[in-house]
């Protein structure tokens, strides 16, 4: 693997210090030899979707972009409330229509409390929007607080192996596409 790969990460949540936003800079450094990762982080401000826009936003044109110009995409999200938070569903609808994620590699780390609820939503939203290989490509980590720490760090040996694997099997799906 001579040349890196541009992967285009989504956090789920808003938070200025989220568990996900420190779980994907704790990917960032376990893939930094292979991939340059860019966290997107404008989440909050792509306006409302409405299949009735004529003129898209500026912001909503970035993300596509960013999304299209990607080799592959990590999500990583909590639960809200039991359900996928409503600012990362609002960009995925945004590109139910244009098929940017379509064949895409992609994964999902739903990364809460619980987790299970909002994982089984976006991972049939993923699916179909034909996310590839999100099926293959997914993780709950439960109990997030407790398995990565404010410096970046994932601290929870078992949780580190599982984000190993995953990520293994994300470039080897960008290196040869099922």
């Amino acid at each position: 693997m001579t040349n890196k790969k541009n992967i285009f990460a989504i956090c789920g949540s808003t938070r200025k210090h989220s568990s996900n936003h420190s779980l994907l800079k704790a990917i960032e450094q376990l893939m930094m030899d292979n991939c340059e990762l860019t966290i997107f982080d404008g989440l909050e401000n792509l306006p409302h979707f409405n299949p009735d826009t004529v003129e898209i936003a500026e912001t909503v044109l970035c993300f596509k972009q960013q999304l299209l110009a990607a080799d592959g995409v990590i999500i990583c999200t909590p639960e809200y409330a039991h359900g996928v938070p409503g600012s990362l569903k609002n960009a995925i609808d945004w590109t139910v229509g244009t098929g940017e994620f379509s064949g895409k590699p992609t994964v999902l780390i739903t990364a809460s409390t619980d987790g299970q609820f909002a994982h089984t939503a976006l991972l049939e939203t993923l699916r179909v929007i034909e996310a590839g290989n999100v099926q293959q490509l997914n993780l709950l980590v439960q109990f997030i607080k407790t398995k990565v720490n404010a410096q970046h760090q994932i601290i929870h040996q078992p949780t580190l192996t599982a984000i190993q694997q995953l990520l293994h099997g994300f470039m080897q799906t960008i290196y040869q596409p099922v």
